[in-house]
């Protein structure tokens, strides 16, 4: 049978289900609908429920090791939440750009969950060389100072390894197909926007706004108790016995 409607659009979809539970019905629990509006519809379904069940996995795993490596809860929590804003808004723009730019009819189901693999892990390596050097600065100088340092010292690395990856995978757009044109320019721009925007201005504006709190419930949250002295009455020295 053929559909009335467009073959991959939302309202052929549900025709499938329906025509699914009226075969059922008609010729028995083991009747399937096949057909390439059938199997896209599948795939979607299954798409869905791999982020749904993925995702959340992905995040408390990473969450868990930023917090053993900077003992703290409030700097992985701060970092997670750049990360998934970074993701938010470079998938954003590339469907913008898929539909305005490119003139692609849509986007490949797998490509929310791929883009997230990819941008939250290399994120997550960018906060770990960032945040690691920061926190081995700030028990000598301080947090805004060792904010300072270590996005000094791991700017110049982090800048280039995203350029890099931006350039890799940016290949990926000149081959003829829609899949891995998508996927490579959300991941090459979503690189970029970490490198360039997350790990150099956000993260370190708010590690310095947020100060020594930033690293609670760790030793270096707390105020660097000063060593007092009991001030001694002063005794007039005695000169010496000729």
């Amino acid at each position: 049978m053929t559909l009335a409607s467009e073959p991959f659009g939302a309202e052929a979809f549900d025709t499938i289900t329906a025509l699914r539970e009226n075969v059922k019905q008609a010729a028995g629990a083991g009747a399937l609908v096949g057909g390439d509006t059938a199997e896209e519809r599948d795939v979607r379904e299954a798409s869905a429920r791999d982020s749904l069940v993925i995702v959340p996995l992905i995040l408390v795993a990473v969450l868990a090791i930023l917090a053993l490596l900077l003992r703290s809860i409030i700097a992985p929590l701060m970092l997670m939440a750049t990360v998934i804003l970074s993701f938010a808004a470079a998938f954003g723009v590339s469907i913008l750009v898929y539909e305005y730019v490119f003139g692609f009819p849509g986007i490949d189901p797998s490509l929310p969950l791929l883009a997230f693999l990819f941008l939250v892990a290399l994120g997550v390596d960018y906060n770990i060389f960032l945040m690691a050097r920061v926190r081995e600065e700030a028990e000598r100088y301080g947090t805004r100072e060792g904010m300072l340092c270590g996005l000094a010292v791991t700017g110049g690395v982090i800048t280039s390894a995203g350029l890099v990856l931006a350039g890799t995978f940016a290949v990926l757009g000149v081959l003829p197909l829609v899949a891995l044109t998508e996927i490579g320019f959300v991941v090459a721009f979503g690189v970029l926007l970490d490198t360039l925007i997350v790990r150099t201005v956000l993260v370190p504006a708010l590690t310095i706004d947020l100060g020594r709190r930033v690293w609670w419930p760790g030793a270096l949250s707390r105020p660097v108790q000063e060593p007092t002295t009991e001030h001694q009455p002063l005794v007039p020295a005695t000169k010496p016995a000729q």
